[in-house]
């Protein structure tokens, strides 16, 4: 995850140009440079994902946070905020920005592009850069958008279906809020005519996100004090097999401001080693065992969580194959009322991945229940239908 162009933001250090008011002019050296790492990730297996621009410059608006203060331009007509491209329109130096991000680094395999962190352009400024990244993209990339947790409904429901060419979304949330959040927008996107890409982009806390390992530089492994405590168990639960339960394309972590190694001078990702270790195992999981997840989607209604909360998880491809998560381990009735013939019960161990732990034979047509290995733990229930 980076900011090509983030004049004026948080880090205040990184454009394409060559020099930070410049919008015109491009510096082919640096932008070569870039083309080297981009084409290493690749070659390492990594997505690329393109913040196209940071919410202090998104558009000619001031704010504080999430809050608009001043919309309108200065009596000389210069724009309140001189870094946003074309105050937010899709003009000359968007337009130029586009083109030269997308003819230099298209050609890569695996990539998104953001409309921008946290964005707040208005609907019809994000309409037009959408587009402008569809009719100019040629390999035809996933095209996203991210924004503040409590403007995604006010956001993104006009862009669902024919309302943009967006093709997902970048959420930003509670890391326990991920499985509910991400569901909202599969299933709205689909109920649109046109589902998108749901992945979770950004946890909170801000202050915290995803905590180092324990015992990195000294720190204790639990994030926050008291009922709002939380640690990288609970980010593999509720935010990793969150969004992945819910359908959601995964998840990228952020690290919080205040920890060591924070989402602005992070330079060693082994500070989070173990929980990408945990993402290493899920991904494992879905393609050793072969599971068919683009045949499936999000049925926690089997299970009887009706809330869609972080009680059960169950993401299913009705009478063929059922996952259900189970984030502290104990007992689960599985619905298959619906499912006839014999079916394979086993276990995955999401903490530490390896061979499914076989359990029972069960028959359809009625509920099953499902009692993991052990207590307090998580654990993942692989329910597959027998072929005679």
């Amino acid at each position: 995850s980076f900011i090509p162009y983030n004049a004026g933001g948080d880090g205040d250090d990184v454009w394409p140009f060559v020099e930070r008011k410049d919008k015109l002019h491009y510096d082919c050296s640096k932008l070569d440079q870039w083309g080297i790492v981009f084409s290493y990730a690749q070659k390492q297996g990594l997505y690329l994902h393109f913040k196209l621009q940071e919410t202090e410059n998104d558009d000619e608006r001031k704010r504080k946070g999430a809050n608009i203060v001043d919309i309108t331009r200065k009596a000389d007509g210069r724009f309140p905020v001189p870094e946003a491209l074309d105050g937010g329109a899709l003009g000359p130096e968007r337009r130029l920005y586009l083109r030269e991000l997308i003819a230099r680094f298209g050609q890569n395999l695996a990539l998104n592009w953001n409309l921008g962190e946290e964005n707040t352009q208005t609907s019809e400024e994000q309409r037009a850069m959408a587009q402008y990244i569809s009719d100019t993209d040629p390999y035809i990339h996933n095209i996203v958008i991210h924004t503040y947790p409590n403007m995604q409904d006010r956001v993104y429901p006009p862009l669902l279906g024919n309302g943009s060419a967006l093709t997902g979304a970048s959420l930003q949330n509670m890391y326990n809020e991920t499985h509910a959040k991400t569901l909202q927008w599969v299933k709205a996107s689909d109920r649109a005519g046109k589902p998108w890409v749901v992945a979770n982009d950004e946890q909170g806390s801000a202050s915290f996100g995803v905590p180092p390992d324990p015992g990195y530089e000294g720190f204790s492994g639990t994030a926050g004090k008291g009922d709002d405590a939380y640690d990288l168990n609970d980010i593999r639960r509720y935010t990793l097999w969150g969004n992945l339960m819910a359908g959601g394309a995964g998840v990228e972590y952020y690290f919080g401001y205040k920890l060591p190694q924070n989402d602005i001078v992070a330079e060693d990702f082994r500070s989070r080693d173990k929980s990408w270790d945990y993402c290493r195992i899920a991904l494992d999981f879905f393609k050793e065992k072969k599971i068919p997840f683009w045949e499936m989607e999000n049925e926690d209604e089997l299970v009887g969580n009706y809330a869609h909360d972080n009680s059960l998880y169950c993401f299913a491809s009705k009478s063929e194959v059922y996952l259900v998560y189970l984030p502290h381990g104990g007992k689960a009735t599985l619905d298959m009322t619906l499912a006839a013939g014999e079916f394979s019960v086993s276990w995955f161990n999401p903490r530490e991945g390896g061979a499914l732990l076989p359990d029972k034979i069960v028959d359809g047509g009625q509920p099953v229940l499902l009692n993991a290995p052990s207590k307090n733990d998580d654990w993942l229930a692989v329910v597959k239908r027998l072929r005679p």
